[in-house]
């Protein structure tokens, strides 16, 4: 490997998360199984350029649901670099998610509850140092996300 090749790191690899389109998409989202975590976005997994490097393929994990592209570069960098404060973080959060959606998915099918009211328990019952919230509206809008993918798989 040329020096010049070495201190560039050429990426010549397609990005195995938005197949080397530089966008993710919502068949890239079903095929990641990231529903209701992301939303279709430039990739934050190769910055929009399709392609990627081994390092990186070594390093990071395609599917990883924190690295998203409305971060801070500083926390991307920190993503692709393994720290792990900023992974456990990232970790933390998906579970937040995942907690969340069957929080609401238990309320809606076993309790027939709407998502303004699922919303409204949720926050109720919110612990105040929680490491992760959300506001009223953005909820009810996310639960209602949750409940119409959770009526499409129904059918």
């Amino acid at each position: 490997m040329s020096i010049f090749n070495f201190l560039f790191k050429k990426s010549n690899l397609e990005c195995p998360r938005c197949l080397g389109k530089g966008f993710v998409d919502w068949d890239d989202i079903r095929r990641l199984n990231k529903q209701l975590k992301w939303v279709p976005a430039p990739c934050a997994y190769c910055n929009g350029s399709g392609k990627t490097t081994e390092e990186m393929l070594s390093k990071v994990p395609v599917d990883i649901t924190y690295l998203t592209i409305d971060l801070p570069e500083s926390e991307i960098e920190k993503i692709k670099n393994g720290d792990e404060e900023t992974l456990e973080k990232g970790r933390q959060k998906e579970l937040f998610l995942e907690n969340l959606i069957k929080y609401a998915q238990d309320h809606y099918l076993n309790n027939n509850m709407d998502a303004e009211t699922i919303a409204d328990l949720y926050l109720r019952t919110e612990n105040e140092n929680a490491l992760f919230s959300i506001e009223r509206e953005n909820l009810i809008q996310y639960i209602q996300e949750i409940i119409e993918l959770k009526k499409s798989e129904l059918n």
